[in-house]
């Protein structure tokens, strides 16, 4: 039985870590097609002011307006904004994880 507990336990620690890399290509692809369809959307909507909330953005992220070239530019930010994240999120995860597996 004891080594049955510390199998159980070992496994729980495996499960319990998050992949940082998979965290930051799945964040980064939600974040660069995020930012790049809602540009692409106010670009197709149209009107007098086109996205000007979306447009503060271009105080973060050098060279992004709401134009086409700005939506791929949105693609490069948003997909390099939320991989830092995921990643970040991922590593602070495992960190804490690993602090209570000890």
């Amino acid at each position: 039985m004891g080594t049955d507990s510390k199998s159980n336990e070992e496994l729980s620690r495996v499960v319990a870590k998050i992949q940082g890399g998979v965290l930051a290509v799945v964040c980064g692809l939600m974040g660069g097609l995020g930012l790049f369809i809602m540009t692409i959307w106010l670009l197709l909507e149209g009107g007098e002011q086109v996205g000007s909330h979306l447009q503060l953005l271009s105080n973060f992220f050098i060279g992004y307006s709401v134009t086409w070239k700005g939506s791929l530019l949105g693609l490069f930010y948003g997909a390099l904004t939320g991989g830092v994240l995921g990643w970040t999120i991922g590593f602070i995860y495992n960190r804490v994880v690993g602090i209570r597996g000890r």
